[in-house]
């Protein structure tokens, strides 16, 4: 079983974080500025021996390599920024390419939305997010071939495998995969495998998703819309269309807006996984996905939201059955886990001071209870 970790590589400073958030943001900023919202609320989470990283540091990605598949990751899905040319955050990836010692499978998810001051309530785009056209696209595919060519790359029949995370507002999405697609084959693969990652895309009435061959179940977004599927549902869609539109044309997202209520913003840990577990994938191209747990009140404060209840006892009884169901529901070997290093939303797989390596040892037991550890 493929197990991959999505995985963030905001934790070294950049010019623009500077400029943006004050001198020497990281990811480890908002994580060590989290403050209890609730009587009983564990934050701030703290890593394992204060292991407040440098990405930038070779050894450090080296050890979550290593780290990662001795408990059974099989490899990491690197967000990948990119605006129209404009890089962001790029370097831990850059330089994982070109250091063998960094040892895992990985693939990469275009984390394609404009960047927006939303975390703290502002509506400020400090990025837009622009396509291009034909020679715009040629220029980001030229930038990820090295990438694909290597070795660790994760492929399917000789296609590397791509996630885009919100094809929804791409309005030459057709176009722009096409030419990768084509691309490509000129480049000696098969194609591109694409994947989409983002709920609201299948969401869509009027989606053209022919270009993807996968659609990733994005835990615990998906659960989530399942346990309120009935809960303003005319509400959420005309809010959604209103989005993408503002997004489209504007580049501001309501993604965060919310009425600042936390208890409305509470998810039983329990619940939401008996939804994952109680889904059927829509079509043949669904990917089961699975998540270790989720707080991102580091981000968003009193307007976040927190799944309450999490456990590594827990994370372990639920993925063993949703490993099997990969299996003989989705008819799949590849399950995408939220997430290796999400801190701020607390998504994260590594160590830290609240259960030290227990939830990494819930995945090796899970695998190892469906004879399921990878081979590499």
């Amino acid at each position: 079983m493929k197990i991959i970790a999505f995985y963030l590589p905001q934790f070294h400073d950049i010019p623009e974080n500077d400029q943006w958030w004050g001198k020497g943001f990281t990811e480890w900023v908002n994580v060590k500025n989290a403050k209890p919202v609730y009587e009983g609320h564990e934050q701030p989470r703290v890593p394992l021996n204060k292991n407040y990283y440098n990405l930038l540091d070779d050894e450090v990605k080296v050890w979550q390599a290593n780290l990662a598949k001795s408990y059974g990751i099989y490899g990491f899905c690197y967000y990948h920024y990119w605006f129209n040319g404009k890089l962001l955050l790029e370097k831990p990836m850059e330089q994982m390419l070109k250091n063998p010692k960094v040892d895992i499978p990985f693939c990469i998810c275009w984390a394609n939305e404009p960047w927006t001051r939303a975390w703290v309530g502002e509506k400020k785009v400090l990025i837009t997010q622009e396509y291009g056209e034909k020679r715009e696209w040629i220029e980001h595919f030229n930038y990820l071939l090295p990438f694909f060519k290597d070795n660790r790359y994760i492929k399917n029949d000789n296609k590397p495998f791509v996630v885009i995370y919100r094809p929804e507002i791409i309005e030459c999405l057709n176009e722009m995969l096409e030419c990768w697609t084509r691309l490509a084959r000129e480049n000696g693969f098969q194609g591109i495998d694409f994947a989409y990652q983002n709920i609201a895309f299948d969401l869509e009435k009027n989606k053209d998703d022919h270009m993807f061959n996968y659609n990733i179940e994005f835990q615990p977004h998906y659960a989530f819309y399942d346990l309120n599927e009935n809960k303003h549902k005319v509400v959420r869609g005309l809010k959604r269309k209103l989005s993408n539109f503002l997004e489209k044309k504007f580049g501001f997202n309501l993604k965060f807006v919310g009425d600042g209520k936390l208890v409305e913003n509470r998810v039983d840990y329990d619940l939401a996984w008996r939804a994952v577990l109680d889904r059927k994938p829509d079509s043949e191209k669904n990917i089961p996905g699975a998540f270790v747990g989720w707080d991102n009140t580091p981000r968003h404060g009193k307007k976040g939201r927190v799944y309450v209840g999490d456990t590594p006892e827990k994370f372990q009884k639920y993925l063993t059955v949703q490993i099997k169901r990969t299996r003989e529901i989705y008819h799949k070997d590849m399950m995408f886990m939220y997430a290796w290093n999400e801190w701020a939303e607390g998504g994260y797989l590594e160590p830290d001071e609240r259960y030290g390596y227990r939830n990494l040892e819930a995945i090796k037991n899970a695998l190892e209870a469906n004879n399921e550890f990878p081979e590499y």
